[in-house]
């Protein structure tokens, strides 16, 4: 019996399709969507990267230390000799007509200037540099997935409320419309209603593509660029923690940051880049040794050969000591940055505490605004229903309560963000 690949190779599709479909379907917890983003997303990788290249440049400045060895080769051919000597009259003999020559030598500096020292400190000094920025760089994307993330969860808040006002506005309807055919109220009520249905329906859709592209946007830095993802909504319409848990000395914070051992591998390079300028301009001895080969003179020769060097650079200094001034400049330079950046990062700090502070009071302050919003909304209509107010009164009160869920949801979003903002700039 003969195997039906067509009906093999349909099966498998549909497998892949479903693996796919089920990957889709996966719902994301918040961290889990950090930990996703740690792991795909292009700035991190590119930060891996740069790390792994400084990696490198520290294992090619330790390779200095070593010897190093080359090999020459070389020949030639002519139709004369080159040397020809008269040895009486009417004699002569010519020399170097054709010949070979090879060698292998080995070179060891002994002094350089410190040159060879300091290229490895600094090296490895770039090595650290980078891996700070990689941190840095880690704590950016976080805040980033956290920032779509509360997005989606803002969106999806929002559309909840949605729904429940257009229940509401259903529920009204059906009794306006009972009241328009009992003649109780004019068709005046009516049309406002189903203006207000209109104008819901329009905010949804544009909820609904902000929601849209707030995903795409969280799936893209998770690296699914491709998938459509789902989210686990935190519990909002919960008593949130103060936020003094979190309160931490600030000029104690600044010494423990990666920001302020930025600043500090800067003035480490700066004073190893002046270090390396100083070794350029004294003197270099370096001893070596090889063995050499040639036939010039029709005769096999091998030889050894050892050699030492020593390299002054007398008119070096001229240009020499210019370098030296702009080196010494710059490292002034990167320690005034050191204390200059330091003070911001400190005022940095209070600033995001006070935005972290104000944000925790105005989720209290929205959250008892829902109260009022509600309690509002159910006088309204008990006041319509008994024929004491207007629809207008209604429909505004229903407006207040869903505006008011809104601004709560937002506030929750912004005191999250500065919650982890404080908590990123003080670690």
């Amino acid at each position: 019996m003969k195997p039906n690949y067509k009906l093999l190779l349909l099966s498998g599709v549909l497998c892949c399709a479903n693996i796919r479909m089920a990957s889709a379907q996966k719902a994301y917890t918040l961290d889990e969507c950090v930990q996703k983003a740690l792991t795909n997303n292009v700035r991190v990788k590119n930060a891996q990267n740069e790390l792994a290249m400084a990696q490198e440049d520290s294992k090619e400045a330790f390779t200095k230390y070593f010897p190093s060895v080359s090999a020459a080769a070389g020949g030639f051919i002519s139709d004369k000799g080159l040397a020809k000597m008269e040895l009486a009259p009417g004699m002569s003999m010519t020399m170097l007509k054709n010949g070979v020559t090879g060698s292998v030598t080995a070179a060891l500096p002994l002094f350089t200037g410190g040159q060879i020292v300091n290229g490895n400190k600094l090296a490895h000094t770039g090595e650290e540099v980078k891996r700070l920025q990689m941190n840095l760089s880690e704590k950016e994307v976080e805040l980033t997935v956290q920032r779509y993330f509360w997005q989606c969860v803002v969106l999806e808040e929002k559309l909840k409320t949605i729904s429940e006002v257009e229940q509401q506005l259903g529920s009204i309807l059906k009794d306006v419309q009972a009241s328009v055919e009992a003649g109780m109220t004019t068709r005046n009520d009516l049309l406002q209603v189903e203006l207000k249905q209109n104008e819901t329906l329009s905010g949804k859709l544009q909820v609904q593509n902000s929601l849209a592209l707030s995903k795409d946007m969280l799936a893209q830095y998770m690296g699914y660029a491709d998938d459509s993802i789902r989210i686990v909504s935190p519990v909002l319409y919960t008593a949130l923690t103060p936020p003094d848990s979190l309160r931490c000395d600030h000029q104690a914070a600044l010494l423990q940051t990666d920001e302020f051992a930025l600043l500090q591998q800067n003035i480490k390079a700066s004073e190893l880049q002046y270090k390396m300028t100083l070794g350029k301009n004294m003197p270099s001895v370096a001893i070596g040794g090889g063995y050499a080969y040639h036939n010039f003179l029709e005769k096999d020769h091998p030889f050894w050969v050892g050699f030492a060097t020593v390299n002054v650079p007398i008119t070096g200094w001229w240009g020499g000591s210019h370098a030296l001034r702009k080196q010494k400049l710059q490292l002034e330079n990167a320690r005034n940055n050191l204390t200059d950046q330091s003070e911001m990062l400190v005022i940095r700090m209070q600033h995001v505490w006070n935005e972290l502070n104000d944000a925790y009071q105005q989720t209290q302050i929205a959250r008892l605004s829902i109260g009022k919003s509600e309690e509002n909304l159910r006088m309204n209509q008990d006041f319509y229903d008994a024929g004491t107010s207007t629809m207008t009164d209604l429909l505004q009160a229903q407006t207040i309560y869903q505006q008011s869920r809104d601004q709560y949801v937002e506030a929750c979003m912004q005191y999250e963000l500065k919650k982890r903002e404080y908590i990123q700039i003080t670690r």
